[in-house]
Formats: C-alpha cells, sequence, structure tokens
C-alpha cells in the first residue's frame, strides 16, 4: 500500500481534501470564534470603563453628599464622562427623585419619597444589567454549539472516509488516515472556540454580578443618606 503524502496532513493539505460540508462547518466556527474575540474585546473594554469610571464617582459624590450639596451631586452623576458608569446611571435615578421631591410645589398625599426613590434606583439597576448582558446570549450559545458543530464535520468527514474506501475498494488505514484527521480535525476546532467562550462566559457572567451588588450597595446607601438627612 503506497504511503499518504505528509502534505495532506498539513492545515492547506486538510482543507484541500475536505468536501464542502466540511468546508462550510470550518467557515462556521471560524465565523463564530471572530464573533466571540470581537464581543470579548467590546465587553472587556466597556467593562474596565464602568469599574474605573464608578470609582470615580463614588470618590466625588460621597464628599459633595456628606457636605449636602445636592445639586453638585446630581450634576456629576449625569456628567457625559461618567456614561458607561453603572454607579452614575443608579446614583443619577435616586438622587433624580429626591430632587424631585424636593422641589415638586404638590405631592400626592400618598407620594413616598423614599419608596419612589429605592424604585427609581432598583430601575435603573436592571436596565443597566439589562445593557451589560447585550450579547451575553450569543458567547452562550457559541460555547453550547461549537462542539456539537466541530463534531457534526467529524461524522461527515468520517462518513466520506469510508465512502471513498468502498469506492476505491482499498482497505486499512492508510486509506482512511487522511481522511480521519480532516474529520478530526473538526472537532479539535469546534473545541477550541468553545472552551474560550465558555471562560470568557463565567468570566462576563461574575462581573454583571459584582456590578449588581455595587448598584444594590449604591442604591441602599443613597436610601440611608435621604432617611438621616431629610431636613438638611
Amino acid at each position: 500500500m503506497e504511503g499518504m503524502d505528509a502534505s495532506h496532513f498539513t492545515l492547506s493539505g486538510m482543507w484541500t481534501q475536505m468536501g464542502w460540508i466540511a468546508k462550510g462547518v470550518v467557515i462556521v466556527l471560524l465565523l463564530m470564534s471572530i464573533w466571540s474575540l470581537g464581543y470579548a474585546i467590546d465587553r472587556l473594554i466597556k467593562f474596565h470603563k464602568a469599574r474605573k469610571q464608578s470609582l470615580e464617582v463614588a470618590q466625588n459624590v460621597t464628599p459633595l453628599l456628606k457636605e449636602h450639596r445636592f445639586e453638585e451631586a446630581i450634576a456629576r452623576t449625569r456628567d457625559k464622562k461618567y456614561k458607561n458608569s453603572h454607579l452614575a446611571r443608579v446614583l443619577a435615578a435616586g438622587l433624580g427623585e429626591f430632587q424631585y421631591a424636593k422641589t415638586a410645589t404638590a405631592l400626592p398625599p400618598d407620594y413616598d419619597v423614599v419608596d419612589s426613590g429605592r424604585r427609581a434606583t432598583e430601575r435603573e439597576a436592571m436596565m443597566a444589567t439589562a445593557d451589560m448582558k447585550k450579547g451575553l446570549g450569543g458567547l452562550a450559545t457559541v460555547s453550547a454549539t461549537a462542539p456539537f458543530i466541530g463534531l457534526f464535520g467529524t461524522v461527515i468527514g468520517i462518513i466520506n472516509s469510508f465512502r471513498g474506501m468502498a469506492v476505491s475498494g482499498s482497505g486499512g488505514i492508510g486509506a482512511v488516515s487522511a481522511g480521519i484527521a480532516e474529520a478530526l480535525a473538526a472537532t479539535a476546532l469546534g473545541l477550541a472556540v468553545a472552551i474560550p467562550a465558555v471562560w470568557l462566559y463565567n468570566h462576563f457572567q461574575n462581573k454583571i454580578e459584582r456590578f449588581g451588588i455595587e448598584m444594590a450597595n449604591a442604591s441602599g446607601e443613597l436610601v440611608d443618606y435621604y432617611l438621616k438627612n431629610r431636613r438638611a
């Protein structure tokens, strides 16, 4: 039996030998990998800005509230340079509601400014969390489906290998080794796409949970501040 050419086991060689279904699988996996990488870069940049800007907001707004400089605190949280800060969004919502209660000429008899402020911060926290989670479902889909897409390519490749062996009438591992190598490459590519996607998904989920805790703490501290300084 004539040995297989080593060039068949290179990436270019395997690509040349692949059928159109296997090539389609590889293209789909590569597109999923590119999307995952782009999404990861976008989220990493966004979350870095959110953390940095939120730290600045906490450092700048807290002293203003302690000095009862209410208007300046509101202006600071609404500054455009803090547009990526989740804390700025939550504090702006709560402070805006408290400002309304102070400036309104007439309020409904059953109006509770503390409860209203708490609801405002909770609504804004949910909206901020939803913004952070944009695209996260797509990353979960990539992590869950990439191995199966690769396995599909593997199965098709092995079927084609044995079909070629049946047509040619030749047997032995040498007749199907190249085809099996090409098929297994699809599984390897699927795992190479899925493993980083799973890690990134868990990483971003943990980040969002920490941001959620920070927003809940900020909301609680703001309500406590208002309860202690109603007449300030």
